[in-house]
């Protein structure tokens, strides 16, 4: 991995933001107090590199010349040249001189067609001209006014002054410099080609632009390293010829300046030590020179120690020129106009492409011919072709450090068009592109590297840098049908291969795939100024609430969002799309990473709350329970747009620390929240918002469960919009050791959404991709995913420390600015804001920070109490009637014997659908009908009926048949839809195999919809144990956690009947074991009749708390298990304790059986056979809450038992008998020792041989009998 400094960030406009802080450093009270903190972290690079002192002036080898020199110094000792003057040598350092006195500055005036520089190793420098505004020394004598003198032709004259005079007297004294000239014409094609990549990145990214000669130049200092004699001198040491060798390359730029008289003047500054420079330092000191001297801020030190200069006269159209230089300096390399050869030169463009001719540069390498010879300039000249062609990774190098996430254009020959079928070849290309180009994505903030994919590489596709002038039918693409070559990899760059990475071809739907082209491959224009400004309040709220806490609350745990606060940015984007599009609500789930943040910031939670809980200073009048940590709370507010009107509720709902669990949770809720609205065809208004981290979205298993269930018509929401928080790591472990996949996001391609990565340090990025994937979501009613690739600045908690397993990772993140910080940066190089404006933007942060200061002291203090209980907040109402009509139940009946005309039953469902007709005149009702007779009575009340699970609709056991399909055609009727025109609706859904994701899908409907009767249904009740986190974090808890209250019901077939240990068993000891506070009612039905107002007394009775219900398997279809009509009609409800209805005498009892189930019919079956009258058997059809009072009747009622038993089929460590033999008897102490009648303890529920089965069962009744 590798990071870069703030100033290698951004554009040449950053010297803004250095000049400021050089003030800073003078004097930070000269600098508004905004910026302190902005610059309290800030590595400034770009004046460094410019103004380094010139250690020319003392670092300077000096050998024997190979020639006669004219004059030169010594020691460090002045030589004076032919009509020039010495001046006292400047201090560079700002320090005083002897006497006391700051050392003003000087600037030297420019001499030849380069300008005058200070000859290296003489420490002192030309007299300044005239013109410049840096104070010399000592003034020059004045010169009185020139007066024309008129000629005998009318001629006119007028005296050289300053600069002027200097450069003409220089100009004589270069004439005593011996020199040659080496020419060479270079090929422009490559150099003109990665230009246009180069700055195409940059318009996109920091602003700027890369100019040939910026590229020219830094190809002159890397040939440098190669013929380091091109950097000498000559010069004289003791009265004798020498070569002089400075210790590093000052490069010269010969910059052509207008004079306040019209007259044009020359002048040469240099760029120090640019020998260890990366480009873009270059390209900045570049820049920065330049400034200055158009600014006429240029000083001594800038001319100072020139050792080689370059000068460009192609900008005026010149091919070439021989220049003339001062002493002090070996050479000038001359740079040409860029044109096709003169032979070309009338051929039009069209062949000039088609016949693959470069424009080309001409280069001059004008060198003193007494210290370097012609063979050495030629050899320099031919490396410099060599390194503009792509040698030794000159461009790799330049791309390297201008941080571009691709390589550069290669130089190749070309390929004759008869060869190849270039135009498919382009097709091609354009499709590698949208299916790959995401590969080269420069999506992390922490690991820039220089992405290359084969490919993506043109020449893998028959292409070279020649065909990027050709044009090529590219069929629509980007909206054209002819493109040249380089404009259409223009725009697959722009569109897949910046700081967003977009996946989508695996999408089969074609129309989606435009869709997403059509605004993918386009020119993106920048957010508008007020829209960036508005970004950066947003990192500015989300930065200073990370700040404040981490200040405030250190080590304690708040998971913080510090390192992608543009998260926050993204959110308030898609709100602001949701309002835009009228949306009735917006419904967020998300895992404890940045949820106080968001709460704060986006949902609009009360900071002061917030910081109560901080505080564990919880208000008593809205304690709940056990309560739960800060980050697992949720919160609802309104959301109001950004710009224009609209508004949408927000809603972030609470969830527990493990990770994905809320998102089946929060589909349901808000499918809930759409049945609710009822809008029909436009029924998607209510949006869900899923934050992931990377980690938990690849590994945890109910991801893949809920995005299965996205499609489906039970549980389709209109699709939801995922946002990953990319942190790069999952807790401790590496994206290597956590997943197989190249993305964290390659599990949401099974439903075929829309992937799009994105770089967390370009909120802009983040704010575009937002507004994207929302329009994507309303335009196709699927999902979308937004990976957002970001770096966690602190550990897993704030208490950790990362460093000790990802020490290179944690380097690079402790030297990291916030994305705030280079955020200001990048629009303040750009030029899109102000220095004025970003002062107000660092006021803003101030402020925020300020004002949740300013609400942590206005905290109200509450004493610390024990958690309450919520037991007595939820009470069931006294005889609650649940019965229904006769004229009720004979109607649902009937309704499933009233089919549509032409509708054809199967032949085996026939049968059935006339029983329930005879059942309901006649009786022995089973569990199936009644069942339906509880859905459809409730339906005709009003109420929403909704149940799903595994093979629901007909039954595992081939029961409810509460679907009915068409034998013939396959259509499909659904009787309690149809009892009459007012009724509530009815649904019932065949789920996913799924029970992770099921059940949490309708505890979140129930939680939303707490009117309806929500049932989720196993296919056998063991299949539950795949939703013990479901069960454990929100069935069993959520109210005392967080006061979120749920009505679902859990339909769980159990019972011993010989299938084996994994179809017996719905676990009734676990269930037992998670009650407590009247968390959930838990019941074991034994009639059809007591399970029909179960389910009646559980939708009517006003408690919001889930249901187990432990179903029957065989007693489905029991003749003894069926209830009379009257079990329904008359006034009759749900029986907690049903007593034995075969004792007459209680007083002659001397056993009592407790029971629970079908093990019931069993045991009456066995004692009639026995003709036992002192035995009674009592069912306990509700195992939880436990029925004190009912239990306490039947203990009076038995009063002269002696013997008590708790029976059951499970093992003695399974089923009630856990919680009941370590209960009752604290309860009722004055009964007999409650005794057990059991299978052994056993690990597996039960044995796995029916034949062994039959043995223990026949064993466990002789033993409740003896």
């Amino acid at each position: 991995m590798s990071s870069s400094s703030p100033a290698s960030q951004f554009g040449p406009n950053e010297w803004l933001v250095e000049e400021m802080y050089e003030q800073f450093l003078a004097d930070p009270s000269s600098v508004d107090d905004a910026w302190h903190d902005f610059f309290a972290d800030y590595k400034p690079t770009q004046r460094v590199a410019t103004q380094a002192p010139s250690k020319a002036t003392t670092d300077t080898t000096v050998t024997k010349p190979t020639t006669v020199a004219q004059s030169g110094s010594a020691n460090g000792q002045a030589t004076k040249p032919a009509g020039g003057t010495t001046t006292k040598p400047t201090r560079t350092d700002g320090k005083a001189d002897g006497d006391g006195k700051a050392a003003p500055r000087q600037t030297t005036g420019s001499t030849g067609s380069t300008g005058t520089t200070a000859k290296a190793g003489t420490g002192a420098a030309a007299k300044p001209p005239a013109a410049t505004k840096a104070p010399a020394k000592t003034p020059p004598a004045k010169t009185p006014p020139a007066k024309a003198a008129a000629k005998a032709d009318g001629e006119q004259s007028k005296p050289l002054r300053g600069a002027s005079a200097i450069i003409a007297k220089n100009m004589d004294l270069s004439l005593t410099i011996p020199t040659a000239t080496s020419v060479r014409a270079v090929p422009a094609k490559l150099l003109f080609d990665n230009r246009i990549v180069i700055n195409n990145h940059l318009r996109r990214t920091r602003g700027g632009k890369v100019s040939f000669t910026h590229l020219i130049g830094y190809a002159v200092v890397r040939a440098l390293a190669d013929f380091p004699g091109m950097n000498r001198h000559y010069g004289e040491v003791n009265g004798k010829p020498a070569l002089l060798t400075p210790e590093h390359v000052n490069l010269g730029l010969a910059i052509d300046l207008p004079g306040k008289d019209g007259m044009r003047n020359l002048v040469v500054a240099s760029i120090k030590h640019c020998d260890g420079m990366s480009f873009t330092r270059f390209w900045q000191a570049y820049e920065e020179i330049i400034r200055r001297a158009r600014n006429n801020a240029l000083t001594t030190d800038d001319f100072a120690g020139t050792t080689i200069s370059l000068t460009n006269p192609g900008t005026i159209g010149t091919n070439h020129s021989v220049p003339r230089f001062p002493p002090g300096q070996g050479a000038i390399v001359g740079v040409g106009a860029m044109e096709y050869p003169a032979q070309y030169q009338g051929t039009s463009e069209r062949a000039l492409v088609d016949l693959g001719v470069s424009k080309i540069i001409t280069l001059t390498s004008t060198y003193d011919h007494r210290i370097i010879q012609g063979a050495e300039s030629g050899e320099f000249l031919r490396r410099i072709h060599q390194l503009l062609l792509g040698e030794d990774n000159f461009f790799d190098d330049i791309f390297t450090s201008l941080r571009l996430p691709y390589e550069p254009v290669r130089w190749v020959e070309d390929i004759p068009e008869g060869d190849i079928d270039k135009t498919t070849r382009v097709i091609g290309l354009v499709d590698t592109y949208r299916t790959r180009g995401h590969l080269m994505a420069d999506v992390d903030p922490l690991n820039y590297r220089q992405r290359k994919h084969e490919d993506l590489d043109i020449l893998s596709h028959g292409l070279t840098l020649w065909d990027l002038d050709r044009e090529f039918p590219v069929g629509g693409f980007a909206g054209k049908e002819r493109m040249k070559l380089r404009d259409v990899l223009g725009v697959l760059r722009d569109s897949y291969c910046r700081t967003v990475g977009v996946e989508y071809t695996y999408i089969l739907d074609p129309t989606e795939r435009r869709w997403i082209q059509e605004r993918v491959e386009v020119r993106h224009e920048k957010p508008p100024q007020a829209v960036q400004k508005y970004i950066l309040s947003k990192l500015n709220a989300a930065e200073a609430f990370e700040t404040f806490l981490q200040t405030k609350y250190v080590g304690q745990k708040r998971f913080s969002l510090e390192g992608g606060e543009s998260v926050i940015a993204l959110l308030d984007t898609v709100l602001d799309k949701a309002a835009e599009y009228e949306l009735d609500e917006v419904v967020i789930g998300m895992p404890h990473r940045g949820r106080l943040n968001v709460l704060a910031n986006i949902v609009g939670k009360p900071i002061s709350q917030i910081f109560q809980e901080f505080e564990g200073n919880l208000d008593p009048g809205q304690a709940h329970g056990s309560g739960d940590v800060k980050y697992h709370l949720g919160a609802e507010g309104k959301y109001f747009r950004m710009f224009g009107d609209g508004e949408t509720k927000v809603t972030l709902t609470a969830n527990p620390s493990h990770l994905e669990t809320v998102d089946p949770v929060l589909e349901g809720i808000v499918r809930a929240k759409q049945d609710l609205l009822d809008k029909g065809g436009a029924g998607f208004t209510v949006l869900p918002v899923a934050l992931h981290g990377d980690a938990a979205f690849a590994g945890q298993g109910v991801v893949a469960e809920t995005l299965n269930l996205a499609l489906l018509r039970g549980y389709r929401t209109g699709g939801t919009v995922h946002v990953i928080i990319n942190n790069q790591v999952g807790f401790t472990t590496a994206p290597e050791h956590s997943r197989s996949s190249q993305y964290a996001t390659d599990v949401a391609k099974m439903i075929q959404a829309p992937v799009f990565h994105v770089n967390g340090d370009d909120p802009e990025a983040c704010y575009w991709v937002a507004q994207l994937a929302m329009d994507y979501r309303q335009t196709f009613n699927k999902d979308v995913v937004i990976d957002m690739v970001c770096y966690r600045r602190r550990g897993h908690n704030e208490g950790d420390d990362p460093s000790m397993t990802q020490p290179a990772m944690y380097d690079i993140i402790d030297a990291k600015r916030s994305v705030r910080k280079t955020y200001t940066e990048a629009l303040i190089g750009r030029g899109d804001i102000s220095v004025e404006e970003a002062e107000k933007a660092l006021r803003d942060f101030s402020s925020q920070l300020e004002h949740v200061f300013n609400e942590v002291r206005e905290l109200e203090r509450h004493p610390i109490t024990v958690s309450p209980s919520v037991e007595s907040e939820q009470q069931v109402p006294a005889k609650l009637p649940t019965s229904i009509t006769q004229q009720v139940l004979e109607r649902i009946a009937d309704a499933h014997v009233n089919l549509p005309s032409g509708f054809t039953p199967h032949p085996r469902v026939k049968p059935v659908l006339e029983r329930r007709a005879k059942m309901a005149r006649d009786g022995d009702i089973d569990w199936a009908f009644a069942e339906l007779l509880a859905f459809g009575s409730l339906n005709l009340e009003g109420h929403l009926v909704r149940l799903a699970g595994q093979d629901s609709r007909r039954g595992t056991f081939v029961q409810r048949h509460a679907v009915l399909i068409d034998r013939r055609t396959g259509r499909e009727y659904l009787p309690l839809q149809n009892l009459s025109g007012g009724q509530g609706k009815f649904m019932v859904y065949d789920s996913a195999l799924s029970e992770y994701a099921a059940l949490g899908f309708e505890y979140g409907y129930s939680v939303a919809n707490p009117d309806a009767l929500v049932l989720w249904e196993a296919q056998f009740g063991d299949f539950v144990n795949g939703a013990q986190s479901v069960i454990d974090e929100y069935i069993s808890s959520s109210e005392a956690k967080w006061g979120q209250r749920s009505d679902v019901v859990m339909l769980l077939p159990h019972g011993h009947e010989g299938q084996g240990p994994d179809h017996t068993s719905g676990r009734i000891e676990r269930w037992l074991q998670l009650c407590a506070e009247g968390s959930m009612t838990v019941a074991v039905p034994s009639t059809p009749a007591n399970y029909f107002h179960l389910l009646r007394r559980h939708a009517l009775d006003g408690v919001a708390r889930p249901l187990v219900v432990f179903t029957p398997k065989s007693m489905l279809r029991n003749k003894a298990a069926t209830s009379s009509v009257a079990d329904f009609t008359e006034e009759s409800r749900f029986n907690s304790i049903i007593d034995d209805p075969a004792i007459t005498d209680p007083s002659a009892v001397r056993k009592l059986l407790l029971v629970s189930g079908k093990l019931y019919y069993e045991l009456a079956a066995e004692r009639a056979k026995r003709g036992l009258t002192d035995v009674a058997l009592v069912r306990v059809e509700q195992l939880y809450p436990v029925p004190l009072k009912r239990l306490g009747a039947i203990f009076e009622r038995y009063s002269n038992i002696t013997d008590l038993r708790w029976v059951q089929e499970e093992p003695a460590n399974q089923g009630a008998w856990p919680f009941y033999g370590l209960h009752l008897p604290e309860l009722f102490p004055e009964v007999p020792k409650l005794a057990r009648v059991s299978r052994r303890v056993m690990s597996a529920p039960s044995a796995g041989s029916g034949k062994v089965h039959e043995v223990e069962q026949r064993e466990l009744i002789e033993k409740a009998f003896s």
